[in-house]
């Protein structure tokens, strides 16, 4: 089962993929946002295009496991999704995967302007390898 994650933020989208057996988790592109009409229908075409049976979006929780503002915003963007490309949209806690992509990329020996690049792909990759050990 292909699954496409992202993790949405306010300028960037990480964008990671599994492979068809939904074993490997794999970034693919940090994304600008283009706003929520344009993201949403680019989102929803890559995953149709590439045959995905589920979205995974990054709900960013509260430490004490609430939502707040910005996971409203999120699932309001995944049924937004979900009606766009008629694929089931599911969500997996997403607190501290930015802090674990930041330290994985100051580990690999990345300048501050080339993790900022990168970062939310790796956080994406990390969201959905986490959806995929469960």
């Amino acid at each position: 089962m292909r699954i496409l994650a992202l993790d949405i933020g306010d300028v960037r989208i990480g964008v990671a993929i599994s492979d068809p057996l939904g074993i490997s988790a794999n970034g693919i592109e940090t994304y600008l946002s283009k706003g929520r009409e344009q993201d949403v229908a680019y989102f929803a075409k890559m995953a149709q295009d590439r045959g995905c049976e589920k979205i995974l979006l990054g709900l960013p929780l509260n430490m004490d496991g609430t939502e707040g503002e910005r996971a409203q915003k999120v699932r309001e963007f995944g049924d937004a999704l979900q009606a766009a490309s008629g694929i089931e949209v599911v969500y997996e806690d997403e607190r501290l995967t930015t802090v674990e992509a930041e330290e994985i990329l100051i580990e690999a020996g990345l300048s501050r302007q080339e993790r900022r690049k990168v970062i939310d792909k790796v956080a994406a990759e990390i969201i959905l390898r986490c959806y995929l050990n469960k």
